[in-house]
C-alpha cells in the first residue's frame, strides 16, 4: 500500500533534490567562463505572467485505499484531505525563471554563481558545445530558496504560495497532471532521466506546449521542481484556511512542487508534495514568480 506516515514526506526532498550543496557564493570564474556567463545573462528574456482568475479549486487528493499503484492514489498523507479552497485573482509566471535571468540577477547583485553551477555550465560549453543561446533558456538551477525569493522580489513579485502553485498547475477541478489524465511522456514533460545521464537533461522553459497546464503554464510537471513560498506543513491540508491559505507560520523545510527531469511519474502528479532545507542547492530545483493581481476579488 502506498500510504506512508506523514513524517516520511521528508524523504521527498531526496527524490526531488539529491545531495545538499553549499549555500554560499561561488568563486570567481575564469575569464573565458565569465564571458559566457555575461553572454547568457545578456540573452535573458523574462517570462510573461498569466492571470489566474478568482474562484475555488480542488486542492489535495481524496483518500484511495483499494488501488495502491494507481495515479489517483495519494503519494502520502500530506496531500490529504481534498477540499475546495478559494483563491483571489493572482498572476504567475508562464515559464520557470530561466538560467539567463538568474545569472543576470546574480550579476546585478555582484555575486558569482555557485561553483556547482559554474562547473555545469563550463562542462556544457566545452564538452557538449552547447551555445549561450541554448543555455539562457534553460531553467535556473542550483538556486537556494532565499535567492529565488530575492529574485522574485527584485521583479516586484514573490514566490507563489503552495496553493497558488497547485491551482495554476491543475486548474479548478483538481487535474491529475497539468495536461489532464494522460500518462506522462516525452512530449508532455521532461522527466525520468535519472538513469540516462549524470548531467541535467533540461528543456527550454518555454517548451513542451502539449504539457501546459489549464491556464497555459509550461513545465508545471518535470524539467525542474519549483520552490514555493510556504513552509512545508505535514498536516497543513487538514487545518488550512479555506480562502487564500498562506502556509504554516514556521517549519524546517520549504515546500517544493512539480517534480524534475530526474523524477519518476508519480512525482509529476499535481498533488504530490515535497520539502527541502532553505539553503539547498540542487540540479533539480528552480522556481517561478507570482504576485497579487490588481483585480479585486468578488
Amino acid at each position: 500500500m502506498r500510504h506512508y506516515c506523514a513524517w516520511l514526506a521528508t524523504a521527498l526532498s531526496l527524490l526531488f533534490m539529491g545531495n545538499p550543496q553549499d549555500a554560499g557564493a561561488g568563486s570567481k570564474p575564469s575569464p573565458e567562463l565569465a564571458r559566457h556567463l555575461t553572454g547568457i545573462a545578456a540573452l535573458a528574456q523574462p517570462a510573461p505572467m498569466i492571470t489566474i482568475s478568482a474562484g475555488p479549486f480542488l486542492l489535495g487528493s481524496k483518500r484511495v485505499d483499494d488501488d495502491p499503484y494507481g495515479n489517483w492514489t495519494q503519494f502520502d498523507d500530506t496531500e490529504l484531505p481534498q477540499h475546495r479552497v478559494w483563491m483571489d485573482t493572482y498572476e504567475i509566471d508562464r515559464d520557470e525563471v530561466s538560467l539567463g535571468e538568474y545569472l543576470a540577477f546574480l550579476r546585478q547583485q555582484k555575486l558569482h554563481p555557485s561553483d556547482e553551477l559554474q562547473k555545469l555550465i563550463w562542462h556544457m560549453i566545452t564538452i557538449h558545445s552547447v551555445a549561450d543561446q541554448t543555455l539562457t533558456r534553460w531553467p535556473a538551477l542550483y538556486v537556494t530558496w532565499a535567492e529565488a525569493n530575492d529574485l522574485c522580489m527584485a521583479k516586484n513579485a514573490r514566490l507563489p504560495t503552495e496553493a497558488e502553485w497547485e491551482k495554476a498547475a491543475r486548474g479548478s477541478e483538481g487535474g491529475l497532471f497539468p495536461w489532464g489524465e494522460t500518462a506522462p511522456n516525452s512530449s508532455l514533460a521532461m522527466f525520468g532521466q535519472h538513469h540516462v545521464h549524470e548531467i541535467p537533461i533540461l528543456a527550454p522553459v518555454d517548451s513542451h506546449d502539449a504539457g501546459k497546464s489549464p491556464y497555459g503554464l509550461h513545465h508545471m510537471a518535470g524539467n525542474v521542481a519549483e520552490w514555493v513560498q510556504d513552509w512545508f506543513g505535514f498536516d497543513y491540508y487538514a487545518y488550512m484556511p479555506e480562502r487564500n491559505p498562506p502556509g504554516p507560520t514556521s517549519g524546517r523545510y520549504k515546500s517544493v512542487r512539480g517534480g524534475s527531469w530526474k523524477s519518476n511519474q508519480i512525482m509529476l502528479r499535481t498533488a504530490t508534495r515535497g520539502g527541502s532545507p532553505l539553503d539547498q542547492r540542487s540540479a533539480t530545483v528552480g522556481f517561478r514568480c507570482a504576485k497579487a493581481s490588481t483585480s479585486t476579488a468578488p
